[in-house]
């Protein structure tokens, strides 16, 4: 798929040809600027396997028409249900802490209503016709991704744009991969697509035990939940801060070089997380 050819009426699509970035002006505002403790851990090599599938869905918490992959247990697959929209929980509840989870989602099997997000263990995971049920109550919080808007508790609160500094005649195509971002400790839940942070999404987390979610509704989609990794509240170690200022300064294209410095084992791998 293209992701940056035009569409119809004039709408245009901003994806993989054409990066959304964030005006400069705008963009240093508190809700775009990229915490520093997720860059901290965006920059830390994601988490061993076993650690993920604590993290991935859960199949006992899930729609009836969708079945966790046997072969394969991040990804689950929607049966072609009509006139129905399905939803399917993680196995794990966060109350606290800095998480991030990497969802893979093809565009071409998003269909109508293509929705990720956050949910306690209230939200629906069924419901009857095509709807963006993930932010349809009050239990809820999500992204729908082809129509650009944040939903929660939508009977109360109007639906919101989001990247929030898109134009009327702007549609933002989100590709098949990007990062969910929840922090317990701040309360908050953004995104992150090809390396942009795009800011808040919801605030007002904080107290709650939120579960990531998606809602959809196209037969035989297959959907990827694979967790990234997490930081909890504490200030982190000065060797972890020495560490990251050291690859920061090195540069991610020129850390394989460090092997070239006189430096000895033990400092080397600690630089390289090995």
């Amino acid at each position: 798929m293209n992701m940056g050819q035009k569409v119809s009426g004039g709408i245009k699509t901003v994806g993989q040809d054409t990066p959304y970035r964030l005006n400069r002006e705008i963009a240093f505002g508190q809700d775009f600027l990229k915490p520093g403790r997720l860059d901290v851990l965006l920059d830390m090599p994601p988490v061993p396997k076993d650690i993920q599938m604590q993290h991935t869905w859960n199949p006992s918490d899930r729609s009836l028409n969708i079945f966790v992959k046997d072969e394969d247990k991040f990804t689950f697959h929607r049966h072609p249900v009509a006139q129905s929209t399905d939803c399917i929980r993680g196995r794990f509840g966060y109350t606290r802490g800095l998480h991030v989870w990497e969802v893979v989602w093809s565009t071409q099997q998003r269909g109508t209503h293509a929705v990720v997000g956050v949910a306690t263990t209230e939200a629906a995971l069924h419901c009857v016709g095509y709807q963006s049920l993930v932010g349809s109550n009050s239990e809820s919080w999500g992204w729908d991704l082809g129509r650009n808007k944040l939903y929660h508790d939508v009977k109360n609160n109007p639906s919101v744009t989001y990247p929030s500094l898109l134009n009327l005649d702007e549609n933002f195509v989100v590709p098949d991969s990007f990062y969910v971002v929840l922090d317990m400790d701040e309360g908050t839940l953004s995104f992150v697509v090809d390396g942009q942070y795009l800011g808040v999404a919801f605030r007002g987390l904080k107290g709650k035990k939120l579960y990531p979610i998606v809602s959809a509704v196209w037969g035989h989609c297959e959907i990827t939940h694979r967790y990234i990794g997490g930081l909890d509240p504490e200030p982190l170690p000065l060797m972890d801060i020495c560490r990251r200022k050291i690859r920061q300064q090195i540069g991610k294209n020129r850390l394989p070089e460090i092997n070239k410095l006189p430096l000895p084992t033990v400092i080397r791998n600690y630089i390289l997380y090995q």
